[in-house]
Parts: C-alpha cells; structure tokens; sequence
C-alpha cells in the first residue's frame, strides 16, 4: 500500500509460498488487502505458529533493500528507471559528502550540466546564429510574405549559406528531457526532502516556497532565458513565449522547494553559458558586417 512518500507491505520469509488480495467490503467504499500464507498441519494439543513481516514506514531505499530484496522497486520511476536509479544514488552520495540535501541538490545539477556541456553549448550557438539572422528573416518575411514558396526558398538558402540548422538548437536539448525528467520524478518522490531544510527560510525541500521566493526568482530567470533566445518571426508566436516564465512561475508556486531549487540552479547555469556564447557569436557577426562594409 503506496501513500507518496510511505509504504506498507507484508513481507513473507523467502520462498514462502503466498497470495496477495484485494477487495471491497460490501456495503461500504472501504477496502481490505492482505496475504495469505500456508500453514502446516497442526497434530491435536500441539501448537503451530505462522509469521509475517510487516513494513510500514517512509519509502527509504537502503532500508526497503534490508527488509526484502527488491522492496526498494517501490519506490517506482517508471520507464525511466534505468536513468532515475543512477541518478538517486548520486544524489545520495553528495549528500553522504555535503550532509544537506539542498546542496546535493546544488552541486548534481552542475554535475549533470557539466556532463551536458558540449550538447548544450551547441544548442545555444544555434540559437545565437538565429538571434543574428532573425533581423534578415523579418525583412524576407516583409518582401516574400504573400508568396509562401519563395519565402521558404529564400529562408533555406539564408540556413545554408549562413550554415545554420534552424533545428540545431532543438534536437541537443530533447536529447536532455529524459535525464531532466528522470531528475523530476526523483526530487518529486524521494521521501528523504521531507524536512529536509536547506538555508534560511527553505525547512522543508519537500514543501513548497513558503514565502515563494524560489519561483519568482525561476520566474525571472525564465524570463531573462526568453529575451536570450531568437525572437519569433511570429508576433503571436513571441507573445506566447514571452507569456511562459509567467505561467510557469505560478505553477512553481505550489511545487516542492527541492524541485524549485533544481531548476533555478539550472537556469543560473544557462544562462551564463547562453550569454557568453550569444556575446561571442554577435561579436563574430558585428566584426564579420563590419569588414563587408
């Protein structure tokens, strides 16, 4: 029996021979669960004894592992296990370091960028060489835009003589969403952020913002994100993306601090790392503008 962060098992002795159960008392929306064990045959006036392990307490893998081998599997992220379990272990490893699960939080999120760096950086030059372009697509837009065809023609052969993939700057992040999303799940159910506190006003990384400083300031960042990124040539388009921090902040509002406190770090980061490349990449093009003229 799963409640978010607990759990309640019957745990038989290895190799017992058992059977789960579920169902409905009539008359009522109660369930019952249970287990049933066999029980050796008992001679008149001798006693039998038949046992059976209860667990009921948080959802903590080292000691669901002590109890019963694979009783930690509770703790379920899915079909993204496989990339969720490394990086829990991770996790509990720089907190057995640092001895504060806030930091751990801090110092795994720069680990995962630095290991995403090469995939990353290359998505932010993308975006900059669209950002420098994006002045040249609007006047191709304002000449071409009753002709569809030769609009598209002409923006292809700007992508190629510019040698710019208008996709680059996608595909290196989906390729991160699984790890990101792996990240989520672990933050959203490790019972070990219940209490946890990190600094200041942050108690609990479990709970959320109680003064809801962390999602402004991932509000912010988000927005600070948007005005770093190519505007669209769409004004419906830039306004939806220009209206994103906003929605998302509110949404943060009620998310678990730890959870919060992951992706402000890793928008800190970002945008750092899109900055300085952005500046290079204009840099190059001013210079580059400069000597045709």
């Amino acid at each position: 029996m799963v409640q978010h962060y607990f759990v309640a098992a019957w745990v038989p002795a290895e190799k017992t021979q058992r059977e789960y159960y579920m169902r409905k008392i009539e008359g009522s929306n109660v369930f019952q669960t249970g287990v049933i064990v066999p029980v050796a045959e008992i001679a008149p006036g001798a006693k039998g004894v038949a046992s059976v392990n209860l667990y009921a307490g948080p959802q903590e893998q080292s000691a669901l592992k002590e109890v019963a081998a694979g009783l930690d599997l509770v703790v379920d992220y899915g079909w993204l296990t496989v990339v969720a379990a490394p990086i829990f272990w991770a996790l509990e490893a720089i907190h057995k370091l640092v001895g504060n699960w806030g930091w751990a939080i801090v110092i795994l999120t720069i680990i995962i960028k630095a290991i995403f760096f090469p995939l990353s950086a290359a998505s932010y030059k993308s975006m900059a060489k669209m950002k420098v372009l994006t002045p040249r697509l609007t006047q191709l837009k304002e000449r071409f835009g009753d002709d569809k065809q030769r609009l598209n023609q002409e923006m292809m052969k700007m992508y190629q003589t510019e040698k710019v993939n208008p996709l680059g700057g996608c595909l290196p992040i989906l390729v991160q969403i699984p790890v990101f999303i792996s990240l989520y799940w672990v933050l959203l159910g490790a019972v070990e952020m219940r209490d946890a506190p990190w600094v200041l006003w942050i108690h609990d990384l479990a709970s959320p913002d109680p003064y809801y400083i962390l999602p402004v300031i991932m509000m912010v960042s988000m927005f600070v994100q948007t005005k770093l990124n190519p505007t669209p040539p769409d004004p419906i388009q830039a306004k939806v993306m220009m209206a994103m921090p906003l929605i998302f902040g509110v949404m943060f509002f009620w998310f678990p601090a730890g959870l919060v406190l992951y992706w402000v770090v890793n928008n800190v980061l970002s945008i750092a790392q899109q900055w300085q490349i952005t500046r290079l990449i204009d840099g190059g093009g001013k210079a580059a503008n400069d000597a045709k003229a």
